[in-house]
C-alpha cells in the first residue's frame, strides 16, 4: 500500500523508509489498578457480579418507552465522554481518566457497562496509537503526540448508552489529525446511510469507500452491534461493504455505528491480556462511535449532547 517516499503509517510524520519508530517505541501494557467499586444503590447489569451475561431474545425494534429510556442513556453516556475527554493532556495516566468516567456515571445513577463484562477489569476503554479497541486503562501517561479513544458505555434505567471518539493528545502530527479527522467523517457518513428499507450493507459501503478514497484501510474484525437491555444484541453492522448484509432497517431498530480505520492495514493482533487489539503492523488507527436509532424518515442520534 506504501511507497518509500510516503509518510509512515506510524503518524511519525517521517517518510515510510526513515520511519524513525522502532518496535521498542510501540505500545506496551502498563500496571492495572484494583477493579473499582459501584455503590450498592445502582442498578446493575446481570453480568456485574458473575462477569457473564445472559443472553436472551430482545425486540430488534425496540418500544417507544424502551427507547426513551436510551435517549437518557444515550445523553448520558455522551456527557460522560465529554468529562473524559476534558482530562485528556500530557502525563495524565489513562487510570486516571477511568477514576474521573468512573465516578461520572455513579454520579448520573449508572453503572459502566464495560466493568467486569466478561471479566473487563475497568469502567472505559481507552485505546492509544496504534491500539484498535478494547484498550485498558493503566499507569502508563499519555505523551505528547499520542492520540487516545475513549470508548464509554453507561447501563442507566435498564438499558446502555454507547459512544466513543477519538482525541489528540498535546501536540499532534498532521498525519495522524487527518487520520481522525477522516475517521469522524466515515462515522457521519455511515449514519447518513441510515434509511428505513435500505440494507445494512448500505452503512459499510458508505464508510469503506470513504476510508479507502484517503487511502486508509478498515478493521474489518470488530463491528457495530445492536444494543437497548443488553449491551450486545444479535445484529451486526460491519463497517466495511459485505453484499451478504441484505438485513433491512426498519424504524424502531436501535444499533452502534463505530467504525475503526488504520493509517496502515486493517488486520489486528490481541495481546495476552485477551482485550486489547493492536493493528498487526503498529499503524495507528481512530475510531468514533455513535448510538443510533432508525426513525421514519432516516435516524437520530442518541448519544449527543443536544443543544441548550
Amino acid at each position: 500500500m506504501f511507497k518509500a517516499n510516503d509518510p509512515c503509517w506510524c503518524g511519525s510524520g517521517q517518510k515510510y523508509k526513515r520511519c524513525h519508530r522502532s518496535p521498542e517505541q510501540q505500545l506496551r501494557p502498563g500496571a492495572l489498578s484494583p477493579m473499582r467499586t459501584v455503590p450498592e444503590g445502582i442498578v446493575r447489569p446481570d453480568y456485574a457480579e458473575t462477569g457473564e451475561p445472559i443472553r436472551r431474545p430482545e425486540p430488534r425494534i425496540k418500544s417507544p418507552e424502551i427507547i426513551e429510556r436510551m435517549r437518557r442513556a444515550g445523553f448520558a453516556a455522551a456527557e460522560v465522554l465529554e468529562l473524559g475527554a476534558a482530562a485528556i493532556a500530557p502525563g495524565v495516566t489513562t487510570d486516571e481518566i477511568d477514576a474521573i468516567v468512573h465516578q461520572a456515571y455513579i454520579d448520573r445513577g449508572g453503572y459502566p457497562s464495560t466493568l467486569n463484562y466478561r471479566g473487563y477489569p475497568k469502567s472505559l476503554c481507552t485505546s492509544v496509537n496504534e491500539v484498535i479497541c478494547h484498550g485498558i486503562p493503566d499507569d502508563r501517561p499519555l505523551v505528547d503526540g499520542d492520540i487516545v479513544n475513549l470508548d464509554v458505555t453507561i447501563f442507566l434505567d435498564g438499558v446502555h448508552g454507547d459512544t466513543n471518539a477519538t482525541y489528540g493528545v498535546g501536540n499532534v502530527d498532521e498525519h495522524s489529525k487527518r487520520l481522525i479527522e477522516v475517521t469522524r467523517q466515515c462515522l457521519a457518513l455511515g449514519i447518513a446511510a441510515v434509511v428505513p428499507g435500505r440494507p445494512f450493507s448500505d452503512i459499510g459501503r458508505a464508510i469503506e469507500t470513504h476510508a479507502l478514497a484517503h487511502k486508509y484501510d478498515v478493521v474489518r474484525a470488530f463491528v457495530g452491534h445492536g444494543i437497548g437491555e443488553q449491551f450486545h444484541t444479535d445484529l451486526q453492522i460491519p463497517h466495511y461493504f459485505e453484499p451478504r448484509m441484505d438485513v433491512v432497517m426498519e424504524t424502531g431498530m436501535v444499533f452502534t455505528i463505530e467504525p475503526m480505520i488504520s493509517m496502515g492495514t486493517g488486520q489486528h493482533r490481541i495481546w495476552d491480556d485477551d482485550w486489547t487489539a493492536v493493528t498487526a503492523d503498529g499503524s495507528r488507527t481512530a475510531q468514533f462511535e455513535h448510538t443510533v436509532l432508525v426513525t421514519e424518515t432516516g435516524v437520530e442520534i442518541l448519544t449527543q449532547i443536544q443543544p441548550g
